[in-house]
């Protein structure tokens, strides 16, 4: 008698991002390497955060599509650097440099000269998530301090921060906290998220 075949769940193949939709094909078709782009080009349409000429620092940059969405609004006389753990593993455009390293590191002159300044830092970073939103909410909030205390060091006055968060106990802090340090802040959650993500945005801009 013949074995039968085990049957996958939910019909799916194995194998298939279950997380796939019609935005991951679409980034697939556009040449970006994640779907994550369309949740930056949804904020750039709404706030402007991103203009020719800009120079322009990718916090968390990896898989790379917020590094190309980025060098295509600054143009050929901006310029864009991406910091990340993991390497880019996509062909850049010539005014994207992306570095792997620790954004720990940057307080301490190896990464940039102290007199680098942007007009704009964009801050993508997630942590790994473990499944308990307490948690996850809580490391989430510890990636964004970091990400806040590079805007302190390196963003120019005037200048705009884009910082995603999971929202959490810590939230209404570290919204205040951003605040203080900005003449607008908005929270913005961009239709692309996934409706089971307890992602949000700052949009935050003009740097005191």
């Amino acid at each position: 008698m013949a074995a039968k075949k085990k049957k996958t769940p939910n019909n799916k193949k194995p194998g298939k991002n279950q997380w796939a939709d019609h935005l991951t094909q679409r980034a697939k078709n556009e040449n970006y390497p994640a779907r994550s782009v369309y949740k930056l080009e949804e904020i750039q349409n709404k706030f402007q955060v991103l203009k020719k000429k800009d120079m322009v620092l990718d916090l968390g940059c990896a898989p790379g599509s917020w590094l190309l969405y980025a060098a295509k609004k600054v143009g050929n006389q901006g310029k864009v650097f991406g910091i990340d753990l993991k390497q880019i593993q996509i062909l850049l455009p010539e005014n994207v440099v992306a570095i792997e390293d620790n954004i720990l590191n940057m307080d301490n002159g190896s990464v940039f000269d102290e007199k680098t300044r942007f007009n704009t830092i964009l801050s993508d970073m997630a942590p790994a998530t473990t499944g308990r939103k307490d948690v996850d909410a809580l490391r989430s909030f510890d990636l964004c301090n970091m990400a806040l205390k590079v805007a302190d060091d390196f963003l120019l006055k005037n200048g705009n921060f884009v910082c995603k968060i999971f929202q959490g106990n810590d939230f209404n802090a570290f919204q205040k906290n951003v605040k203080s340090k900005f003449k607008d802040c908005k929270i913005f959650k961009p239709e692309s998220c996934r409706k089971q993500s307890k992602e949000i945005y700052i949009i935050a801009k003009g740097k005191k």
